[in-house]
C-alpha cells in the first residue's frame, strides 16, 4: 500500500475494488471489513489485512492468462483477488487447510461468478495442489517455519512463489533446478503453515 493506504498497482486496486472483502466474511464481522487489521474467520484462521493482500499481490505480479496457486486460501478472498488478476483466460486454485472453510469459500467463489476459480481441501500431508501443477505463480497465505520445496516444485520454470517465512515475504523466482530469492522489505505475521 501506499503512504495513503492505496495499491500503487492499478490492477491491484481494481481488483480489490471489484472484490469487496465484506462479501468473503463471515456476517458478524462485515461491518469490520474496511478495518486494516486481520480478522477470525474461524478455525485459527485470519483474513489477513488489506494493506497486506495488496502488498503480496504486487510481489507476486500476476498477469492475465495465469495459472495461480493460492495456498492457505481462508474465505476465499485471496482467490477471487486472483481470479480478477487473471481474468477469464487464467486459472486459480485455492488449497485450504480446514475443510469447512474451504466449502465456504467455494461457495463465496462461485456466488461471485468467478469461474476460473475454485477452492479445494487440502490433501492431508500434501502441501499445495500437485495435482494441477505447474503454475506461473503460487501465494502462500500462511507463515512457514521451513523453506517449502514442494511448492516450487510446482512451478513452472520462471514462476515465481511468494511464501511468508520466519516473518519476512520472501519471493522466489525458479529458473531450472535454480531458485532465486529476495526478501521484501517489512515484517509480517500469519498463521503458521501447517
Amino acid at each position: 500500500m501506499g503512504r495513503a493506504g492505496q495499491p500503487r498497482s492499478p490492477a491491484v486496486a481494481e481488483a480489490m475494488q471489484m472484490v469487496p472483502r465484506r462479501d468473503f466474511l463471515p456476517p458478524g464481522l462485515r461491518d469490520r471489513a474496511g478495518q486494516d487489521v486481520p480478522l477470525p474467520i474461524g478455525h485459527g484462521a485470519t483474513s489477513s489485512q488489506p494493506s497486506t493482500v495488496a502488498a503480496m499481490l504486487r510481489l507476486l505480479d500476476v498477469r492475465p492468462g495465469d495459472r495461480v496457486l493460492d495456498v492457505g486460501a481462508g474465505s476465499g478472498w485471496t482467490t477471487a483477488l486472483l481470479a480478477r488478476l487473471v481474468g477469464a483466460s487464467g486459472s486459480v486454485v485455492g488449497v485450504e487447510l480446514e475443510a469447512p472453510l474451504a466449502e465456504e469459500a467455494e461457495e463465496r467463489v462461485r456466488r461471485a461468478g468467478l469461474r476460473q476459480a475454485s477452492v479445494r481441501a487440502a490433501v492431508p500431508g500434501v502441501l499445495g495442489w500437485p495435482a494441477g501443477a505447474p503454475y506461473d505463480r503460487v501465494l502462500v497465505s500462511a507463515m512457514a517455519s521451513r523453506w517449502p520445496q514442494e511448492l516450487v516444485e510446482q512451478l513452472v520454470d520462471g514462476g515465481l512463489l511468494l511464501v511468508p517465512l520466519d516473518g519476512r515475504l520472501v519471493l522466489a523466482r525458479r529458473r531450472g533446478t535454480r531458485v532465486h530469492r529476495r526478501q521484501a522489505p517489512g515484517w509480517y505475521r500469519f498463521v503458521p503453515l501447517r
